[in-house]
């Protein structure tokens, strides 16, 4: 049977209205359990009728191009983490290279510029010291009236400035037990080719601390103001009697020695013999040059036994305490009568270094041995420190009558700022001055200290006749920081005494100051690392 086009059109009517019918869902809710039924019943409430919703072409291709970003997206991260992974490795590769088995990154510390291994057990500092010194001379003075003395020089000390120390060096420690130490300062001059430059150059076991084992060139242990780094000084120029007996001679000297450290005493002794250099400062070498390196006929080297212990007895914290101390040495002089470069003498100032007293060297021609002793003091007391020194040589020899030449010297000292002066148990010295805060343009003003003192060195008796000194002197210290010092200091001669010339006394250089009242204002700038 055929149907008419009318038919056709109901039935098309009718079959999309059951499709819309089939298509559409009524839902419904219960009151009670809030839940959604498809189906009528008791308590339930119809939501609505809800169709299911085609999407359109252009739907579909906005989805699957948002589907094909992403995916395009997470395909770019992924490359990236690839990329940054190998970045990764690459910079751990360059790390290990730098670290393992080299030195890791810098570090500054107390020691200087620091160098240290990754496994901790190769260390090394790379340290060094600059100090630009003036002096300006305000009173030349004049000889008193019935002085014997030559006048060969104007009794006038230059004007002028100098570097006074430039130095340079490294140390460190090898699987911690094994410590060494490198220096040369630049501002020693040598002569015939000796390496007077030369300070530290040595290695020290602890492998069990507190012991130290040193061998090489070092600090003879002697005398508080010599065991103090000159960076540490209250004055600019350590006092003469100090000068006279240790440092003119060369502190540093080659050897030997054990030391012990605790936390209340130290103790220190050494077997030495010459320095590796001279330079202006004179050796017990033969003959004038300090020679370090022995040939043709020139000689033995002289030596020496030197010991020094200090002690706290009485410590309450790191700003109250009392230091005390002595040394002893006995220094043999090989070539008696073979013109020994050895000689006791005594600058007052820092640029101009004359020795307005000298007993020059013809007296040490028949030295042979020379037995120094020395007793030291300090008080701590919050800002406020003194410190006190007596040191004596007696010179023994084959015209000598036990001659006792001696020194000593005594000064104060007061931090305006509030600091108090650092101390160094390991060693027995002076450390490193810490300012509460530093100078800054935020009100900070570093550390200021004010210092008095008195020194005093007779180096007359029975054959010698260098003769003696007194010396006046007041400081103004600035501490803008740690590691830069600046200092001023005002000297007055109290006393200059130089006896007539003789074949074995002192030399006519100099005696020109005589009775002098001399009068210098020092300067010093300071930076070390």
């Amino acid at each position: 049977m055929r149907l008419s086009k009318l038919s056709l059109a109901v039935v098309a009517i009718i079959g999309s209205g059951i499709c819309a019918e089939a298509m559409a869902l009524d839902l419904y809710v219960d009151a009670k359990t809030k839940q959604i039924f498809a189906e009528p019943g008791p308590g339930r409430t119809k939501l609505g009728s809800f169709e299911k919703v085609e999407e359109s072409a252009s739907q579909k291709a906005e989805v699957q191009a948002q589907k094909a970003a992403v995916e395009a997206q997470k395909a770019e991260i992924a490359q990236i983490k690839e990329d940054l992974a190998l970045k990764n490795n690459e910079l751990k590769a360059l790390d290990e290279h730098i670290k393992d088995p080299k030195y890791s990154e810098l570090e500054l510390s107390e020691k200087g510029i620091k160098f240290e291994s990754k496994d901790g057990n190769f260390e090394m500092a790379i340290n060094g010291r600059m100090q630009v010194d003036a002096q300006m001379n305000v009173s030349d003075g004049s000889p008193i009236s019935n002085s014997t003395a030559t006048p060969n020089d104007t009794q006038q000390l230059a004007d002028g400035a100098n570097i006074r120390r430039a130095r340079l060096g490294v140390e460190g420690s090898y699987y911690h037990d094994w410590e060494y130490k490198f220096e040369y300062d630049f501002s020693r001059g040598g002569n015939s080719g000796v390496a007077a430059g030369i300070t530290d150059a040595y290695i020290n076991w602890r492998g069990y601390d507190p012991l130290g084992v040193k061998v090489g060139s070092f600090k003879e242990p002697f005398s508080l103001e010599e065991a103090t780094s000159n960076r540490w000084l209250t004055f600019i120029e350590r006092n003469m009697a100090v000068n006279a007996f240790s440092d003119n001679p060369n502190a540093y000297k080659t050897g030997f020695s054990l030391s012990w450290s605790d936390p209340r005493w130290t103790a220190a002794g050494a077997i030495m013999t010459e320095p590796v250099g001279g330079g202006w400062a004179y050796t017990s070498s033969r003959g004038s040059n300090g020679n370090n390196n022995r040939n043709g006929g020139s000689g033995d080297m002289g030596w020496e036994l030197t010991g020094r212990v200090t002690g706290l007895p009485w410590f309450e914290d790191k700003t109250k305490f009392l230091h005390v101390g002595a040394s002893g040495s006995q220094r043999y002089l090989n070539d008696v009568g073979n013109n020994n470069a050895m000689r006791y003498q005594a600058a007052i100032t820092n640029v101009d270094r004359t020795a307005v007293i000298d007993t020059g060297t013809g007296i040490f021609d028949n030295v042979s041995t020379i037995t120094r002793m020395g007793g030291e003091s300090a008080l701590v007391y919050g800002p406020f420190s003194a410190q006190a020194e007596y040191i004596q040589a007696d010179l023994s020899g084959r015209i000598n009558n036990n001659e006792s030449l001696y020194g000593y010297y005594g000064y104060v000292s007061y931090f305006l700022t509030g600091e108090s002066r650092a101390y160094k148990t390991k060693t027995g010295a002076w450390d490193r001055l810490k300012p509460k805060r530093n100078f800054d343009m935020k009100g900070g003003l570093g550390a200021w200290e004010v210092a008095a003192g008195y020194d005093y060195l007779d180096l007359n008796d029975k054959n010698v006749r260098g003769g003696r000194a007194a010396v006046a002197k007041f400081g103004l210290n600035w501490y803008p920081n740690s590691h830069i010092k600046m200092m001023a200091n005002y000297i007055h001669a109290l006393e200059i005494q130089r006896p007539g010339t003789s074949s074995l006394t002192a030399p006519t250089n100099g005696a020109g100051y005589d009775g002098s009242k001399l009068d210098a204002f020092e300067l010093r700038g300071q930076v070390d690392f």
